[in-house]
């Protein structure tokens, strides 16, 4: 058996030969990824499914899954149709003639993905891929399924958050299941990334230093989980270092009696957004007061903007820089994924 090291995870910054591209240089062209996002989106053909859409069914992994649990929370008022994620093998048994299937996988290679298609292949539902090619580009159109094809070369798939985003609302838009809102609200929320990015990853890497030495616990309210997610996701992989999240009001039926245990080697991160439920503002209010007494170290981010999709890429902007920042501060190498390089390799054997 073989014991994989922290010599093998770790990947310390080597001050002599920096990397080339860094995740930050990722981070700093998402306005203009969304800007093409847009773009592609807009030339996108779906065709009409030959039964009435009745579900929708969204299968994707880590950063090309993420960008499904933005389009559940931003649909959530409009969509009039369940909308369900899926992060694994399987589908759930209601996927049929009547339900969207999309499959988002941004290297077309993904095994967890990949599976999830096979078994959708044969319930007749309509499927729709979006990928940058791969294995899922060659199903897509060996089965004539519609597709839509994400620009290549990104080293990093939870770098492109605003193509695998843009293209389900599109989707689902081209399918008649949602107006134009949303997307062109994306419009206004390039303008105030754009606007404000020298400002966020300023704000980011000031935050990051507040956060060094500390593990994260990510508060927001049901209504912007996917921040959190997002959030907790790029501390991960960027930042090499584990945290969690949970959300209000949920939060305060279980997690709050669990700070009885806790002390102040926990930071307290809050996403919050005029976009609140009034009474979860009130309970994170009183919340604050509570952990208060176990830990002085809390945080919290507002987020910019005139509508739910502005303020949640506004959050998703400064969350990035933050995670970008952290890496750095802690000598690791924000691209790296070692582990889960050798995670695929090992299941490759079987």
């Amino acid at each position: 058996m073989i014991r994989y090291t922290a010599d093998h995870l770790r990947s310390k910054v080597d001050k002599k030969n920096f990397f080339m591209e860094k995740m930050i240089d990722l981070v700093l062209k998402f306005p203009a990824q969304l800007r093409e996002a847009l773009s592609i989106g807009n030339a996108a053909v779906i065709n009409k499914h030959t039964h009435p859409i009745r579900s929708v069914f969204v299968s994707g992994m880590g950063g090309s899954g993420i960008g499904a649990n933005f389009v559940q929370e931003l649909t959530r008022t409009e969509l009039k149709v369940p909308f369900t994620v899926g992060k694994g093998y399987e589908i759930p048994n209601f996927v049929g003639k009547n339900t969207l299937v999309i499959i988002s996988s941004y290297s077309g290679n993904t095994e967890e993905t990949l599976n999830a298609l096979e078994l959708a292949i044969p319930t007749g539902a309509k499927i729709v891929c979006v990928s940058s090619g791969g294995k899922i580009m060659d199903k897509a159109k060996a089965m004539n399924f519609d597709y839509i094809k994400l620009p290549s070369g990104w080293p990093s798939p939870r770098a492109c958050l605003g193509f695998s985003l843009t293209q389900q609302l599109f989707i689902l838009n081209k399918l008649k299941l949602i107006s134009n809102k949303i997307i062109k609200q994306l419009d206004g929320a390039i303008a105030l990334l754009e606007k404000n990015q020298a400002a966020l990853n300023k704000e980011g890497e000031k935050i990051a230093g507040k956060m060094l030495g500390f593990i994260p616990v990510i508060y927001t309210t049901d209504r912007m989980e996917s921040v959190a997610v997002r959030f907790r996701q790029q501390i991960n992989e960027n930042s090499k270092l584990l945290c969690w999240h949970h959300v209000v009001p949920e939060q305060n039926h279980n997690e709050l009696v669990g700070w009885q245990g806790g002390d102040n080697k926990y930071m307290v991160i809050y996403f919050r957004s005029s976009a609140d439920y009034t009474r979860n503002s009130m309970r994170i209010d009183i919340n604050k007061k509570i952990i208060s007494a176990y830990t002085p170290h809390i945080l919290e981010l507002w987020s910019k903007g005139r509508n739910l999709t502005e303020q949640m890429m506004y959050l998703v902007h400064l969350g990035d820089f933050i995670s970008c920042h952290l890496s750095d501060l802690r000598g690791m190498d924000s691209i790296e994924i070692k582990v889960i390089d050798y995670l695929k390799s090992e299941l490759a054997k079987v």
